[in-house]
């Protein structure tokens, strides 16, 4: 199985017959170097509403009469739009045919702009997912803080590849991520949500040199990287 990182959060998976995309933010991205019409896929996965994870999802869903995956009032704004939706709760799976999809906690905000002054419009608890899918257990945390089920999560599922964010200032940043890798027992870490603009900066590698003390593999992938995933 493949995953290609896109930049910021957005990580697109591929084992050659299906696949899916997670939080497209391509728009707009200054690091991105792939354009939303040249996603192929038949899923995409939404953490939360912010629109430095969804800025694309519309146009990728429509492209690809895609289906979009996320928290139910998330998926209801798209649902309204005519865009085909799985949406669920915290807790929950979703059977996507080839990859079975869980919505697990993550702590964070998740909303949208209103337009014309308006509030921000309320889209749900953000979430991370657990993905199983070919043998392999693949975590993508969303943007959050570190929190203490993340020890339950090491517990439960046997994780392969956690993708946690680093950035600092809207997520937790490179410290507490070394201790969220540790406390989820994953055998990779993919670090994301960092260096797209000033404000997240951060040393991916030095990030991953700080894993490998802990006897976990960091991948510090650049926007356009490949990784081969393997059990």
């Amino acid at each position: 199985m493949k995953l290609t990182y896109h930049g910021h959060s957005c990580v697109h998976l591929t084992d050659g017959n299906h696949s899916l995309i997670i939080d497209p933010f391509l728009s707009g991205n200054p690091v991105a170097k792939t354009k939303a019409e040249d996603i192929r896929t038949e899923f995409v996965l939404l953490t939360h509403g912010h629109s430095d994870h969804t800025a694309d999802a519309e146009a990728i869903a429509n492209a690809n009469d895609a289906t979009i995956v996320s928290m139910l009032e998330l998926a209801d704004i798209y649902s309204v739009k005519g865009i085909k939706t799985i949406g669920f709760n915290m807790g929950g799976t979703a059977d996507l045919g080839f990859a079975k999809v869980k919505l697990v906690q993550a702590f964070h905000s998740s909303s949208m702009p209103a337009g014309g002054g308006q509030p921000a419009v309320y889209t749900g608890m953000p979430c991370g997912f657990m993905i199983d899918w070919n043998g392999l257990t693949i975590y993508h945390a969303g943007d959050t803080a570190l929190f203490g089920d993340m020890k339950m999560f090491g517990e439960l599922y046997d994780i392969d590849y956690a993708i946690l964010p680093i950035g600092d200032f809207y997520t937790m940043g490179p410290k507490d991520a070394v201790i969220a890798a540790r406390w989820l027992q994953a055998k990779h870490v993919i670090p994301v949500h960092h260096s797209t603009f000033p404000g997240i900066a951060q040393d991916a590698a030095l990030y991953a040199a700080q894993l490998e003390e802990f006897g976990i593999t960091g991948h510090p992938l650049k926007p356009g990287d490949q990784l081969e995933l393997s059990e």
